[in-house]
């Protein structure tokens, strides 16, 4: 005798409507069981894959990068590295647009340790540059300087003359005059300006009496700058001293058009000569009996770069004593450094501005000072 199996869990027997066969028919499973499965395989899953705090390790790493390279700018070698330093100290504010980049990349792959990691170059810049996005600007100044670099290759020197005179200011600083361009200068600021100093290629302008104009040789040093003929040094000098005669007694001016920068594979970011002109420049400022003194000129660098510590050390910049914004003076079609410098002793800056474009490829700077 046969005996069927009793029937599994998971099926059951049903007779045929003519009782002849049966078959067998599958038990649906309960929807409760299901979702437990499934439960079960998402929460292996999220087990296995990484979480907020695990995703994203290159953003990671580069916001802490970012927040080392802010914070220890400073330690950054010049020298054998072809003054990599300079050139970082530079351009350092914008390394501020890293930020949202890498938030905008954190928040993409939702990782948690890339958003914590970003508070570090975000509390550093902000130490660093958030004063400048305040205005300190106050409506006062017993004196109004102004400085530009016109340009040697500016197309329309009479009408930057003409858009200078309209800033009102009262001491006017242009360098890289040309023997062409000055005479131009000179007739579109005669209105204006009563009083000039013209030493080679930098000129103070003023409303003020002038005297006691010298130039000051920030270019020709080594052996052979004793063997350059004088006419030669006077026609390339780009800096000058001079006394100004104020209402409130003597302010002692300087203006200056540093060496220029090159930035090429083999030297790297080359800064000799403006290094030395900035030197020399801070030894004359330090060795100056004068209570008050203006520096107006083109650095070729921003007063982050620590090759200004001769400057830097004894004179306060306007812009970032009673400016609003970062200063950014060139190139003036798109502005990316503040190169043209107001630098101040003995004197108050109240006001520090940049002016509109007048044709040059440097934006024009002023600043009001008081005493």
């Amino acid at each position: 005798m046969t005996r069927n199996p009793p029937p599994g869990p998971a099926a059951s027997r049903e007779a045929s409507p003519d009782g002849a066969r049966a078959r067998t028919t599958a038990e649906p499973r309960p929807d409760g069981a299901r979702r437990r499965r499934g439960g079960v395989r998402r929460g292996l899953r999220a087990l296995a894959g990484p979480g907020p705090w695990r995703r994203g390790p290159v953003l990671t790493a580069a916001a802490l990068v970012l927040g080392l390279l802010l914070l220890l700018h400073a330690e950054i070698p010049n020298g054998w590295t072809g003054n990599l330093g300079s050139l970082v100290e530079t351009f350092l504010p914008w390394f501020g647009v890293f930020v949202p980049v890498l938030l905008a990349g954190a928040l993409w792959r939702r990782s948690a340790s890339a958003v914590v990691a970003l508070l570090l170059p975000v509390v550093v810049w902000l130490n660093l540059f958030g004063g400048l996005l305040l205005d300190k600007s106050r409506p006062a100044g017993d004196l109004t300087v102004a400085e530009q670099n016109v340009d040697a290759g500016n197309p329309d020197p009479a009408r930057t003359a003409r858009d200078l005179a309209a800033s009102g200011a009262d001491l006017l600083a242009l360098v890289e005059l040309t023997p062409q361009s000055t005479g131009a200068y000179e007739k579109g600021l005669a209105g204006a300006y009563p009083y000039r100093a013209v030493q080679g290629t930098v000129g103070l302008w003023s409303k003020l009496p002038l005297s006691d104009a010298e130039q000051l040789d920030i270019m020709d040093f080594g052996p052979l700058a004793a063997t350059k003929p004088l006419a030669e040094k006077t026609a390339g000098n780009r800096a000058l001293r001079i006394t100004v005669t104020t209402p409130r007694g003597p302010l002692t001016v300087y203006v200056a058009h540093l060496g220029s920068v090159r930035v090429n594979p083999r030297a790297g970011f080359w800064t000799t000569s403006r290094d030395i002109g900035a030197q020399i420049l801070g030894k004359a400022v330090a060795a100056d009996p004068s209570r008050r003194v203006v520096l107006l000129g083109d650095l070729n660098g921003t007063t982050d770069d620590r090759a200004f510590a001769p400057l830097t050390s004894q004179l306060q910049s306007a812009q970032d004593t009673a400016g609003n914004g970062f200063g950014f003076t060139w190139p003036a079609a798109f502005p990316v450094a503040g190169i043209d410098q107001i630098l101040v002793r003995g004197v108050q800056p109240d006001s520090s501005r940049v002016l509109g474009a007048t044709g040059s490829d440097h934006l024009p700077v002023a600043a009001a000072i008081s005493w």
